[in-house]
C-alpha cells in the first residue's frame, strides 16, 4: 500500500506577522495533485495541524476543504494532534468522520487501539499516538513510574500490545533524540522532551511530526516528514518534500520524496545597501519570494532610516493599491531572535497616508458642480479651479504643507 506522510501543516501560521494562508491553500492543492499523480492510497498526517490551539475560522475552513477533497477520492486519512493543537478540538466528530475513512486521534485517555486496513499482502495496523506529556500519560497509568517523556511514550507504546508478526505503522508527535532542530520550533531546556528511537522498534514505519526539517532518525523507517512550507528564515536551506512510503510484504518498505514547489520560496540575500537597492541585483531572482535581507555595510549608512521608510513605503502603497492587507508590525523579540549576531535592531515607523501624499505625484480627475454665476465670476477673475479645490481639501482635512 502506498502512503503519503505529512506533518506540521500549521494552518493559520503567520511569519513575521504576515499571513501564510494563501501559501498554505496553494500547497494543499499541490499535495492533492501529488496524491493523484503518485496514486497514493492512504494519507498520514502527524500532528500540528493548526498553528494555534484555537485556530482561526480561515484555518478551519482550509482543513475542512482539504479533508473533504481527500474523502471524495475515497482514501483513508489518519490524523493526530500535535503540541500546537487542541487534542479535544482535533478529536471532535471523530466517530462520525471515521465513516468516511477520516480517522482522527482521540484524546489520550486509554490504550491506543489500532485502525486496521488491508491490502493484497494482508492487514496493516495503524496506531495514532497524539502528542503526550508525562503528566497526561501518568493519569492514564497511575500505577506506573512516569517522570520523563521517555517514560511516557514508552508506557503508551507498551500498552499497545503490538503484534510484531503483522505490519504496524505508528503516527507520533514527539522529539526523538538525535534529530536536528531549527529556530521555528518550540525548544525545551536541556532536552527534557527527548525520546529515544528504540521505543519504536516494534513498528515497520514511524511517521513522525514535530520537527520542521525532513530527516530520518537512525534508520529509513523512522522519519520526520517536515513542514510542507518554510515557516522561518532558519529553514531557508530545507528541502521540503512529500514523503511517499510503499509498504509491501512484512519487512519490505520503499521510501521516496517528491519536492514541494511553493507559491513563494523563502530565501536569504546578503549585500551592501547600494547592492540590494539596485534593480540589477534582482534580475535573476524571483522577486515574489519572501526575502531576508542582511546588509553587509561595515560603515554607517547615511539617512538609513529614511531609506528604510522609502523601501517600506513603496511596497506598502503597492499592496494597498492591489487591495492587499498590510501585515502587522513584527514583534521586536522575534526580529532580534532572527537577526545575525551583533546586529543592531530598530523599528521603522511610517505613516502611509503621509508618505503617499509626499511621494505620489500623480493626479486624478474629480467632477464637481458650482452655480453658474460663481463659475462665471471665477473664470473672469482667472481662478485656478484645481488649486482652489486642493487648498480647500487641505484646509478641511487640516493638512499643512
Amino acid at each position: 500500500m502506498r502512503f503519503l506522510h505529512l506533518s506540521d501543516l500549521h494552518l493559520g501560521k503567520r511569519v513575521n506577522e504576515f499571513s501564510m494562508l494563501e501559501d498554505q491553500a496553494y500547497i494543499l492543492k499541490e499535495i492533492l495533485n501529488i496524491i493523484d499523480e503518485q496514486k497514493v492510497e492512504a494519507v498520514l498526517i502527524a500532528g500540528d495541524i493548526y498553528d494555534k490551539v484555537i485556530p482561526s475560522a480561515e484555518a478551519v475552513r482550509l482543513l475542512d476543504d482539504f479533508l473533504t477533497r481527500i474523502a471524495a477520492r475515497e482514501l483513508p486519512v489518519f490524523l493526530i494532534s500535535g503540541n500546537h493543537d487542541s487534542a479535544e478540538r482535533i478529536a471532535f466528530g471523530s466517530r462520525l468522520m471515521s465513516s468516511r475513512q477520516i480517522y482522527l486521534s482521540p484524546v489520550f485517555e486509554s490504550d491506543v487501539e489500532p485502525v486496521t486496513i488491508s491490502d493484497r499482502y494482508g492487514e496493516i495496523n495503524i496506531y495514532m499516538l497524539p502528542f503526550v506529556k508525562p503528566s497526561l500519560v501518568k493519569r492514564v497509568y497511575p500505577e506506573e513510574e512516569i517522570i520523563t517523556y521517555q517514560d511516557a511514550v514508552n508506557a503508551a507504546v507498551q500498552h499497545m500490545q503490538i503484534d510484531t508478526d503483522k505490519r504496524n505503522i505508528l503516527l507520533a508527535h514527539q522529539f526523538v533524540t538525535g534529530a536536528a532542530r531549527c529556530d521555528s520550533e518550540e525548544l525545551s531546556v536541556g532536552g527534557v522532551d527527548d525520546v529515544d528511537a528504540s521505543v519504536f522498534d516494534g513498528f515497520d514505519y514511524v511517521a513522525l511530526g514535530h520537527l520542521h526539517g525532513p530527516q530520518k532518525i537512525g534508520k529509513e523507517t523512522v522519519r520526520y516528514s517536515g513542514t510542507p512550507l518554510k515557516y522561518s528564515f532558519s529553514e531557508t536551506n530545507h528541502k521540503k518534500a512529500a514523503v511517499i512510503v510503499d509498504v509491501e510484504e512484512k519487512g519490505k518498505i520503499n521510501i521516496q520524496q517528491i519536492p514541494f514547489l511553493p507559491k513563494h520560496d523563502m530565501r536569504e540575500v546578503r549585500g551592501t545597501y547600494m547592492e540590494v537597492t539596485a534593480l540589477d541585483f534582482y534580475k535573476d531572482m524571483n522577486t515574489d519570494d519572501y526575502l531576508h535581507i542582511t546588509l553587509t555595510d561595515e560603515e554607517d549608512i547615511p539617512d538609513a532610516m529614511d531609506m528604510a521608510r522609502d523601501a517600506i513605503g513603496i511596497v506598502g502603497i503597492d499592496m494597498e493599491d492591489s487591495g492587499e492587507l498590510l501585515p502587522e508590525a513584527s514583534r521586536l523579540a522575534q526580529v532580534q531572535k532572527d537577526a545575525p549576531e551583533g546586529a543592531m535592531v530598530s523599528f521603522v515607523d511610517i505613516d502611509f497616508t503621509e508618505y503617499r501624499r509626499k511621494n505620489e505625484l500623480r493626479t486624478v480627475k474629480k467632477n464637481c458642480t458650482v452655480p453658474s454665476w460663481l463659475c462665471y465670476e471665477a473664470e473672469r477673475a482667472g481662478v485656478n479651479f484645481s488649486a482652489v479645490l486642493q487648498a480647500g481639501l487641505k484646509r478641511e482635512l487640516h493638512i499643512t504643507d
